[in-house]
């Protein structure tokens, strides 16, 4: 069998070059490349890293690590659910690779579990290249659905407690995820006192999306708020989650319960992540200043 082969991989280092994020690019130098497929939606490659672990790529993009993605699916799961008084059922959209729906099995009041991804490749490829994240699939509180999120939210009104989005970026069939007639359908599907969590992108990169988001659904939820996590291979070290309920006096700030056997979530933790940095702040907040704000003074934008 001849050696696998793909384009971002040059003399033995992986190179995430987007222009979502212009002028700067992730690298990890790979130690073998395990699996290269175009599926009916998107690129995916994985490919064992030297010091990351096994790593899933979708177009070029960086989805998780096995050394540090228990950061991502530890916040986008348990900020929604350590704040709901609860949760009983809940739905994950996209999050093919299983890590989010661990993380809500945590939970012991939690009575299922629905992942809604719309490409059976990424649930394929995790089973086999990315177990420790993936192998609750099989739980008998998880069901599995493979296809359209759009379709299944409106096919399941008034249906889940706690709604996560584990989205990839805003390109590609993602895109629709960002967009208003999403974030409605979300809060329709949601029973009394709901409440969602979907990836928000990176504060260093993505403000104005970010305040759009925050924008937006507060037009459509009462309550919306942005928190952050940190994490190495998503770019700028950050990424985020806008929260949202459909109960007004909610603190989605402040944990109800303890999650037990977590390695970066904890309730000092979920508080903190709220607290924004003032660049951000300002804006997300106030609607003060601009994000070409944060460069003034260095770069004389």
């Amino acid at each position: 069998m001849s050696p696998l082969f793909h384009p971002s991989i040059h003399d033995g280092w992986f190179r995430e070059v987007s222009s979502q994020w212009p002028g700067q690019a992730m690298t990890l130098k790979v130690n073998k490349i395990l699996h290269v497929e175009k599926s009916l939606y998107q690129d995916v490659l994985v490919f064992e890293s030297e010091t990351y672990g096994n790593v899933l790529v979708l177009d070029g993009v960086i989805q998780c690590t096995e050394r540090d993605e228990f950061s991502y699916h530890e916040m986008i799961a348990h900020l929604p659910l350590a704040s709901h008084p609860n949760p009983k059922k809940v739905l994950v959209i996209g999050g093919g690779d299983g890590g989010v729906v661990r993380e809500v099995l945590k939970h012991d009041n939690v009575e299922e579990v629905v992942l809604c991804d719309i490409d059976e490749a990424v649930i394929r490829l995790s089973k086999i290249y990315l177990p420790y994240m993936s192998s609750l699939l099989e739980s008998p509180r998880v069901r599995v659905f493979v296809g359209d999120g759009f379709k299944f939210l409106a096919e399941n009104e008034a249906t889940y407690d706690v709604i996560i989005t584990d989205s990839s970026d805003p390109v590609g069939p993602a895109e629709s995820l960002f967009q208003k007639p999403y974030f409605k359908l979300l809060h329709d599907a949601l029973t009394p006192g709901g409440q969602i969590s979907t990836q928000a992108e990176c504060l260093w990169l993505h403000l104005p999306l970010i305040a759009q988001l925050r924008d937006m659904t507060r037009d459509i939820f009462p309550t919306s708020q942005y928190a952050f996590t940190t994490i190495p291979t998503y770019p700028s070290g950050q990424i985020g989650f806008i929260l949202c309920s459909k109960d007004r006096e909610r603190k989605l700030s402040e944990p109800i319960r303890k999650v037990q056997n977590t390695r970066y979530y904890n309730e000092q933790v979920h508080r903190a992540a709220f607290v924004l940095p003032e660049f951000a702040r300002a804006i997300l907040e106030e609607g003060r200043g601009h994000s070409s704000t944060l460069w003034q003074g260095r770069f004389g934008c």
